[in-house]
């Protein structure tokens, strides 16, 4: 692979919030760009850019490691201080549609699989073919893992089926690219989903109601804020990641100690930091800190969720798709399908658009990006994400062996 122009790590960080910047001011500026901005949503470019600008080979993420720090510090972070002001009343208020659209994601990821295969076999029956430990199946197993739980579940389905390692990268590029280029979708369809809950007839009222109740209180409980105050949310969130990896560390620790539990998502690390940052977050909206909201609690959080997004967009490579296109078109046909199934029954049940891209990203994208989806929508549900994801995470193994098993079936 070609060495970028930009390797250094403290470069490319300040490369793309120059470009964060750049996409914010040229908002503000009103006259035509604010017909652009109807048109193009700023989540959307803030990761559109990034990736083109690896695509062309400005920056690569095969040589930065800006996405664990980012995976690691800012969601934490950015998820302590979303739920700091949740209404947790209001989010169980959501109701039922938004578990039916999460288990149609998983269901429709379980399915996709085997008919993406059975479809490539019609006419070129090679490319999913395979014996033993080549065998094509073995590794979009690892892909139905990542697709329905995270990255551990992904691992332990490599373990499982032993798929050859050295073809395991093109697995991993199918994984980063398909699900990317999806979630470059649902951001655009988050801009402005009202088109979109037209379509589908969707009663959006209690999304809406949750939506109001937090500005309200944003509104009611705004100030000025004081260096005391950017001071306490920056302990707040950072104490809490440092909580959240100490916590994460230790139950590792202790359920790593069990062989039974070694490919199970109980001895990922990460796993247990975003749960804990979640947890902190939710028991603090009990307290007195949640009066932090109104120093800008969400707003910093939502300067965290923008570099995330950037970074995250770093990680897609449009250019990819050449190097193994019939494996790649096997994993378009396969998010093809997990999105017909997900539209199709949320026009059934008049679901929002918001439970089909949480739903899905909770799925495909897990806790690193659903979240993200979701206070694409509004800051206020950023915790749905997470709660879905880590339902997500439960599910991947079993749901990835499913798959897997039904794919041996069809695999020529």
């Amino acid at each position: 692979m070609d060495t970028p122009l930009i390797t250094n790590d403290a470069v490319v960080l300040g490369l793309l919030v120059a470009v964060l910047g750049l996409i914010f001011y040229t908002r503000s500026l009103g006259g035509g760009w604010t017909k652009f901005y109807t048109f193009v949503p700023v989540l959307l470019l803030c990761y559109l850019l990034p990736s083109l600008m690896n695509s062309f080979g400005l920056i690569s993420s095969n040589t930065s490691n800006l996405w664990p720090v980012a995976r690691d510090y800012f969601l934490p972070a950015c998820l302590v201080l979303m739920t700091l002001s949740i209404d947790l009343k209001a989010i169980i208020g959501l109701g039922p549609k938004a578990l039916i659209m999460f288990f149609t994601a998983t269901v429709g990821i379980i399915l996709g699989g085997p008919i993406a295969i059975l479809v490539i076999s019609l006419f070129s029956p090679e490319t999913v073919g395979g014996e033993g430990m080549n065998a094509v199946w073995r590794g979009f197993s690892t892909l139905a893992g990542s697709w329905i739980g995270g990255g551990a579940n992904q691992t332990a389905m490599l373990e499982v089926y032993g798929y050859n390692p050295d073809r395991y990268a093109a697995m991993v590029a199918i994984d980063i690219v398909v699900a990317n280029i999806w979630m470059a979708f649902l951001l655009y369809g988050a801009g402005n989903p009202k088109p979109i809950d037209k379509w589908l007839k969707a009663d959006t009222s209690a999304i809406d109601k949750l939506k109001d109740t937090m500005e309200a209180y944003t509104a009611q409980s705004e100030r000025i804020s004081t260096l005391p105050d950017f001071m306490m949310i920056t302990a707040v969130a950072f104490g809490a990641v440092g909580i959240s990896h100490l916590v994460g560390q230790g139950a590792v620790a202790v359920f790593g100690q069990y062989e039974v539990l070694q490919e199970s998502i109980l001895v990922s690390q990460f796993f247990w930091i975003v749960v804990t940052a979640t947890t902190i977050g939710l028991s603090l909206s009990f307290t007195r800190f949640r009066n932090l909201e109104g120093a800008g609690a969400s707003k910093i959080g939502s300067v965290f969720i923008f570099l995330l997004v950037a970074v995250i967009g770093t990680r897609m490579d449009i250019f990819q798709i050449a190097d193994a296109p019939l494996l790649f078109l096997v994993g378009i046909i396969w998010m093809a399908f997990h999105v017909a199934l997900l539209l199709f029954v949320a026009k059934l049940i008049r679901a929002p658009f918001f439970f089909v891209a949480v739903g899905s990203k909770a799925n495909v994208g897990g806790a690193a990006s659903a979240p993200i989806v979701a206070a694409a929508f509004h800051p206020s549900l950023a915790p749905v994400g997470v709660l879905l994801a880590v339902l997500g995470y439960a599910l991947g193994t079993y749901g990835a062996i499913m798959c897997a098993e039904l794919m041996r079936l069809v695999t020529p």
